[in-house]
C-alpha cells in the first residue's frame, strides 16, 4: 500500500486512523472487501482539536449488517486546509453528512456533487461548529 494506517481499538470499536488524501479510497476497500463488508456509514462527524494543535478529525462510524460489527475510521486533516476526498462514492449516505460538516467546520469534501448549504442560513458567515466561533449571550448555568 502507498499509505499507512494505524489500528487499535477504543471501546468496543475498531478504531482505523487513515491518511485523509486516501479515505476514499479505504472506505472502498472496506466497503467492497468481504471480510470487512461496512456498507452501512451509521455517522460522519468532525472533531475540533483547536487548542492541541489546530486540526480536525474527520470521523466515519461504519457497520456491516453481514458481520454485525463496528468500526471508527479517522482522518485527521488541518484547520488551515481542512480538505479531503469525498466518500459519496462510496456511500451515497454521506451526501447530507458532508454537506452538513462543510457548513458548520467549513470542511471541503473534494469531489463532493453539492456542497451548497444544507443548514445554515444563506448568507451565514463563519462555522459554528469550531470551538473558535464565539458563542453571543451564552451564560453558564
Amino acid at each position: 500500500m502507498p499509505f499507512e494506517i494505524d489500528i487499535g481499538a477504543d471501546l468496543d470499536e475498531v478504531v482505523c486512523r487513515a491518511p485523509a488524501s486516501h479515505i476514499d479510497e479505504i472506505a472502498s476497500i472496506l466497503k467492497s472487501d468481504e471480510r470487512t463488508s461496512f456498507k452501512y456509514l451509521r455517522l460522519l462527524c468532525v472533531v475540533d482539536y483547536e487548542e492541541e494543535e489546530a486540526a480536525f478529525d474527520v470521523v466515519y462510524h461504519l457497520y456491516s449488517l453481514e458481520h454485525q460489527h463496528k468500526m471508527v475510521l479517522k482522518a485527521r486533516i488541518l484547520a488551515a486546509d481542512p480538505r479531503l476526498p469525498t466518500v459519496t462514492t462510496v456511500w451515497r449516505g454521506a451526501d447530507w453528512y458532508e454537506r452538513e460538516m462543510h457548513d458548520l467546520f467549513g470542511v471541503e469534501f473534494l469531489g463532493h456533487p453539492d456542497l451548497r448549504t444544507l443548514i445554515l442560513p444563506d448568507g451565514f458567515e463563519g462555522f459554528p461548529g469550531r470551538k473558535s466561533f464565539p458563542l453571543h449571550d451564552y451564560d453558564e448555568f
